[in-house]
């Protein structure tokens, strides 16, 4: 539309658009913003997801009629030095328990009540805290439920934080057990900070969480296996250090030095596109 517009003052720009999540599969699903999504992306020059996941759900929900290029979300590897200064786990957990973490806006699509129930059979095996960062409209229901399992001396409510990566740092386990995620953006900064991921299938979390790599990956709401799962990686140090080298690793794949060039070629070939067609 922007486009159209500068078009009739005879300004004539080539047009790229990305597409991040539920901007697309629930705002621009919904009948009054769908024949603008439609048109826009189709009539944009380049198109990028940030997920494959999102490029399938994109082709099924809309008629698109252009190709979808997929360039995945970044994260500056740099800002993770290979130990972090300020770490000390002793502020949140004794040396004998693991610290578990889970971050989000904790609206319903995070599934934070499944994130206590996880976190309540992990504890029954493993010594461990659950440290949750954020806050939301489920916050309230989760921390009753915390209470009724009797696990509020166990899970530390932090709120909203700008100190995420010293939480991270001293992280050895991050859930994210979402009902839907178009990339799992939380899940990448996770492993950055050489943290492993027990999360859902859902979305785009698959391409990003590597299933018995970087962590695992369970069917939405199978708490069961995803509690399983975070026992397997949790029970000895040895399998705990190699997944979060896997973590670390896989992360360095969507360092901003490997993705942004991906973008960049294909703004060039925007811009070339429209000279060659002036």
């Amino acid at each position: 539309m922007a486009q159209q517009m500068l078009k009739e003052q005879g300004i004539e720009l080539p047009m790229v658009t990305t597409l991040h999540g539920t901007d697309i599969t629930l705002v621009g699903n919904h009948p009054v913003y769908k024949p603008s999504v439609t048109f826009s992306i189709n009539n944009s020059n380049i198109v990028t997801s940030v997920s494959d996941s999102l490029k399938q759900d994109t082709l099924e929900l809309f008629d698109i009629r252009t190709s979808i290029e997929v360039v995945p979300n970044f994260i500056d590897m740099s800002r993770y030095s290979e130990e972090f200064k300020d770490c000390d786990r002793s502020m949140m957990a004794f040396p004998q328990e693991r610290i578990i973490t889970h971050l989000s806006n904790m609206r319903p699509v995070k599934r934070i009540q499944d994130v206590v129930s996880i976190f309540e059979k992990i504890s029954k095996e493993i010594p461990s805290i659950l440290i949750m960062v954020g806050d939301g409209p489920e916050r309230a229901a989760a921390e009753e439920y915390a209470k009724k399992l009797g696990l509020q001396l166990k899970i530390k409510w932090v709120g909203n934080s700008t100190e995420i990566d010293r939480i991270l740092c001293f992280t050895d386990l991050f859930l994210l057990p979402s009902e839907k995620e178009s990339f799992g953006l939380a899940a990448l900064e996770a492993m950055a900070n050489k943290t492993p991921v027990i999360s859902s299938n859902t979305g785009g979390l698959p391409e990003v969480n590597e299933n018995g790599v970087t962590g695992y990956t369970s069917d939405v709401g199978n708490v069961e296996e995803m509690a399983l799962n975070a026992i397997k990686i949790l029970k000895d140090d040895d399998t705990l250090s190699n997944f979060k080298i896997s973590a670390y690793n896989k992360a360095q794949e969507f360092d901003i030095h490997k993705i942004v060039p991906q973008y960049e070629e294909l703004y060039h070939k925007a811009i070339y596109s429209k000279r060659n067609n002036d």
